[in-house]
Parts: C-alpha cells; sequence; structure tokens
C-alpha cells in the first residue's frame, strides 16, 4: 500500500515545476543529501570566551562529535539509516527522512585554549563555549 501525498495550496504555484526540477536536479549532480545545511552558525566572543551556536535538529547527543586539532573546531553529526531501518518489520509505507550527514569546521584563533571546552544540546541547539587563554584576556594596568 502506498500513502498518497497532497499539498494543499489552494492557489496554482507556477514555479513549483521548477523548483521540483532543479531540486531533482541538484540531488542528481551531488547526492541524495545535497540539499540539507544546517539552519544555522553564530559565532561570537566576550572578554573571557569564544561561544559557537550551532542548530542540529533533530540530532541526538550520540550523533555529534566536536573535535579541535591544530587550532581547528569541528562539527560532525552523523545520522545512520542503520536506526532507522530497525524501527519497522514491514515495509515503509512512506519514507522521505534518511541519512543525514553534516560537516562544519571553524579555524580559531590562537587566542583560544582548545583544552577548555563547554559542550551543550538543548532543543537541537548545540552550544559551545572557549575559554580564552590567561594571556589573551584583557587586563587592567593600575598607574603608579
Amino acid at each position: 500500500m502506498t500513502l498518497a501525498t497532497r499539498n494543499n495550496r489552494g492557489l496554482v504555484d507556477p514555479f513549483d515545476t521548477a523548483t521540483r526540477d532543479l531540486d531533482t536536479f541538484v540531488q542528481r549532480v551531488f547526492g541524495r543529501d545535497a540539499n540539507f545545511t544546517p539552519y544555522g552558525v553564530d559565532i561570537y566572543e566576550d572578554a573571557d570566551h569564544l561561544h559557537v551556536d550551532a542548530e542540529l535538529p533533530g540530532f541526538t547527543k550520540d550523533q555529534i562529535d566536536v573535535t579541535i586539532d591544530n587550532n581547528v573546531l569541528t562539527i560532525t553529526a552523523d545520522r545512520s539509516q542503520e536506526k532507522e531501518d530497525e524501527k519497522t518489520n514491514g515495509g515503509w509505507l512512506l519514507k522521505e527522512r534518511r541519512h543525514t550527514r553534516f560537516q562544519r569546521s571553524f579555524s580559531l584563533p590562537n587566542t583560544i585554549d582548545g583544552s577548555s571546552v563547554d559542550a551543550k544540546l538543548l532543543d537541537g541547539l548545540l552550544q559551545l563555549t572557549l575559554n580564552k587563554r590567561q594571556e589573551a584576556k584583557p587586563r587592567k594596568i593600575s598607574i603608579a
């Protein structure tokens, strides 16, 4: 049995066919996961820390890997297809979710202490807090 999907838009969308054709072309050229991109990454700093917030909806903390090597921060998220296939004993009626792998790398400034990182995953938002080195923090100099 096959379930039919229906987009009930009310009005005819003249760009619907063109968009679908472009999506098909991109998927053929770049693979099935070509249109997956994270929703965004924000990087900001304060006097003591560098903060990285990455939106990774649908990933659990076991599926996310964060590494720092030679001052390069790499965030990798991988949702395996095998775990999805274990959910069913019969055949799929509709399957739009698939294996997804995401990787993003950022060069870190030399002022960051890569050995001290705090990582949290809350509601699909990965929050990394990287400490700055002591010598890189601003300091007040007293005048005699």
